[in-house]
């Protein structure tokens, strides 16, 4: 099994580029046993969201 160094890198990653499905598995397969790492990830989905909402109300000011 995946460290959670690891598995943060790989949720890293997956924002990048598309996961191969052995680390997809891995990852999927961590979530379930580690609240640690699914928080990790629901934060990060958080940001990314956040992020793309502040371009689009900037993009919308700028106009």
């Amino acid at each position: 099994m995946l460290s959670c160094k690891e598995i943060t890198h790989l949720l890293s990653e997956s924002q990048d580029r598309k996961l191969t499905l052995s680390e997809k598995m891995h990852l999927e397969m961590h979530l379930t046993m580690c609240k640690g790492c699914k928080n990790f990830k629901s934060q990060m989905s958080f940001l990314r969201e956040a992020c793309k909402q502040y371009v689009k109300a900037r993009s919308k000011v700028d106009e």
